[in-house]
């Protein structure tokens, strides 16, 4: 069985990466993009999540984080499971969501074909965890993470896009969460 992509050190820092199924961009409405902020929130207050790092992108998610209560699978597990209930039920409710239809037929025809899925799947199984294991690697991880609206043209500086962690770096005083290193 290959290590390649397994949380190794259990009081290590990671940088995760992970993609709704197909890629679909979901994150195009500010509800949505809530959801994933209240989520890592919540998980910063009563899971033992420590945030370094974030984006929030259409289709994925990037994060630098670490367990502080030495289980980051267990972490993961909780918010890719919580996470969809939430996200579901608001593109269902959504009446002004043009491609609502399109989205839960997707998500419903990935759950068929996946067996550990009860329903409709969201998020793509993998999370790609690299330990961060010095300071080079931490910051070459959050230079990628915040370059990536930049690099998808959304934005022409970091700071600009409203769902990262560069402004919490960047001293911008309208961040949407906390984060533990500034």
């Amino acid at each position: 069985m290959s290590t390649k992509y397994k949380f190794g050190e259990k009081t290590g820092a990671y940088f995760v990466s992970f993609a709704t199924i197909n890629w679909i961009d979901v994150f195009t409405r500010d509800a949505y993009f809530w959801i994933i902020i209240e989520s890592l929130d919540f998980c910063r207050k009563n899971k033992g999540m420590e945030i370094y790092g974030y984006c929030i992108m259409p289709s994925h998610e990037h994060l630098i984080f670490r367990s502080g209560n030495g289980d980051p699978s267990g972490l993961m597990r909780d918010f890719k499971g919580f996470t969809p209930k939430k996200m579901l039920k608001t593109i269902e409710k959504n009446v002004q969501e043009s491609r609502r239809e399109w989205m839960l037929w997707m998500m419903d025809r990935a759950g068929k074909k996946n067996s550990n899925v009860e329903h409709r799947q969201f998020w793509q199984q993998d999370n790609h965890p690299i330990e961060i294991w010095s300071l080079k690697v931490f910051e070459q991880k959050l230079n990628y993470i915040h370059q990536n609206p930049v690099e998808s043209g959304f934005v022409t500086d970091p700071i600009d896009w409203k769902y990262s962690s560069a402004r919490n770096y960047g001293n911008n005083d309208q961040t949407l969460l906390e984060i533990d290193v500034n």
